[in-house]
């Protein structure tokens, strides 16, 4: 067996729907393996830090050796399996089996010093395994596995764990990637599944860790194959670093996290990526613009269901000591929420639904797809055309010196602006923050003036946020004060709090003019 890279979606199935999902799969012919594998790594888990998996698997009769890497998004996988023959006592465990691959150069470069490898954990699966072909635009050949089972940690041992296995993968074996995607789509739809990029090697090193929440996943500056990708390549790179944000927060809350950093971050990937949809759309004029008409909305339904409850509870959070400090009367304005909070949907109903999922499938499969063969782009070309990387990085620049010349504009009268128009500066330099974020890379290799430029952005940042916060409270304490009279001392308090909260922003706001922008040619 050689190295290969593969393409696949693994999706988590709700246990009321297992019967379902197996019933549907055995409509094709099916055939039934029983999986045993065993994951090696070093005592400090070296492999698994750098995203390397290392196992012995028993396939039916066979065994094989496998290791696997994290590709460059979301989907890619390095993978490289060696059959080791029929079934017999369980082989030794070798990684020399993967010399002169470019998954085994990376698994011996971590195995260098010497260090032994030990047992991790094991897995015993049932798998259901079908092919499916694709027909339309987006033809393809994708392998189906239905695997049911666990993954067990100190096995033998009184410290003995296990975790459930019950998922779909779809892996594709050959044509194109759109075919995954829209048979991805149509299974997750019907039967309520959910994107995970929890492998079962991860799922095993959590229960050895006895680890109930994982960290947050926080954003990543987008990763370009080379300096002078064009519009389509941009776009690929930017929402595959959005998705690196967004897909494990969003995979654990729709398992049942209810952390408020997973869901915080999950927020914040969610706005990145629709800064991306709308300031990038123009470098690809086929599809750009049409892309972000039709993802967009359940992206926002999302944000602000995630956020419904999160704001008020975090203003409040912010505002009680300081108005306690002030003499105010002890009192809380989210009492009346219990009630609607009770009928609101969960963090993992919202993530869960049918609209989000959806749109992560086709985000994820945005960026899987092969570019197409690059060609010089001509006079006489149709406009529909990708932005080559002079046009590219010329857009840019506009779109950065708009962004940039509007929130200078806006912020020199911050203090006239009504309530709506002041919030929309704010979301302006967020706007602002972001695409430079994501473009440094393109203006600036070493990204030195780029990160001066940031630093310049984060006093305006800062002043605007507090202002917001406290727009918020003052909105949430003068709607608590008509059930409520104790509620009219916090409104007096963040009232008489705007004049000099408006004053301040301006104020930071104007100093953006003085920073040097790393876009502009020297």
């Amino acid at each position: 067996m050689g190295a290969i890279m593969e393409i696949e979606f693994k999706f988590c199935i709700p246990a009321g729907r297992l019967k379902a999902v197996e019933a549907a799969l055995r409509r094709g012919t099916v055939e039934r393996t029983r999986l045993q594998a065993r994951y090696f790594d070093t005592a400090d888990q070296r492999l698994a830090a750098d995203g390397v998996v290392l196992r012995l698997r028993k396939e039916g009769p066979r065994w094989v050796q496998t290791v696997k890497a994290t590709g460059d998004n979301a989907l890619h996988r390095l993978e490289h399996n060696v059959d080791l023959g029929t079934a017999g006592p369980a082989p030794q465990m070798d990684p020399q089996r993967h010399h002169g691959t470019p998954v085994g150069e990376r698994l011996a470069k971590l195995l260098a010093d010497g260090t032994p490898l030990v047992e991790r954990q094991s897995t015993d699966i049932v798998r259901l395994t079908r092919d499916v072909r694709v027909s339309g635009p987006g033809g393809a050949v994708i392998e189906m596995a239905l695997d049911v089972g666990k993954v067990v940690a100190h096995a033998g041992t009184p410290e003995q764990r296990e975790s459930p296995v019950c998922e779909l993968e779809l892996e594709l074996k050959r044509g194109d990637v759109q075919g995954l995607v829209s048979l991805a789509r149509r299974w997750s739809q019907q039967h309520g599944l959910w994107f995970s990029t929890v492998s079962k090697a991860e799922r095993g090193a959590r229960l050895l860790a006895a680890q109930e929440t994982v960290e947050a996943v926080k954003a990543e500056p987008p990763r370009f194959a080379d300096q002078h990708p064009d519009g389509l390549a941009i776009r690929r790179a930017v929402v595959a670093s959005c998705l690196a944000q967004m897909l494990p927060n969003a995979g654990e809350i729709a398992a049942g996290s209810t952390d408020e950093e997973q869901i915080h971050q999950l927020r914040i990937g969610i706005r990145r990526l629709r800064t991306a949809l709308r300031e990038l759309a123009d470098l690809d004029p086929a599809s750009g613009a049409a892309q972000a008409a039709e993802w967009e909305p359940p992206l926002v339904d999302a944000f602000r269901a995630l956020g419904a409850l999160r704001d008020r509870e975090q203003v409040v959070k912010l505002a009680q000591p300081r108005l306690r400090e002030a003499g105010a009367p002890d009192f809380d304005p989210l009492a009346a929420d219990d009630a609607a909070a009770a009928d609101a949907p969960s963090p993992g109903d919202i993530v869960r639904a049918p609209a989000f999922q959806n749109v992560l499938v086709s985000l994820i499969g945005f960026t899987a797809a092969k570019p197409a063969e690059s060609e010089p782009v001509t006079e006489g070309d149709p406009p529909s055309a990708p932005a080559d990387a002079n046009d590219a990085r010329r857009l840019l620049r506009k779109r950065l010196q708009r962004l940039h010349k509007q929130v200078l504009r806006d912020g020199k009268r911050f203090e006239s602006l009504d309530t709506e128009s002041q919030h929309r500066v704010r979301k302006r330099l967020k706007r602002l923050r972001y695409l430079a974020e994501f473009v440094a890379p393109l203006f600036d290799e070493k990204e030195e003036g780029a990160n001066t430029y940031l630093k310049a952005l984060r006093p305006a940042q800062d002043a605007l946020g507090e202002f917001n916060d406290e727009a918020v409270a003052l909105a949430l304490y003068r709607e608590a004060a008509a059930r409520d009279a104790r509620a009219w001392f916090a409104v007096g308090w963040f009232t008489a709090r705007r004049e000099a909260g408006a004053k301040a922003s301006r104020k930071a706001l104007a100093k953006i003019e003085d920073a040097a922008r790393f876009w502009k040619k020297s």
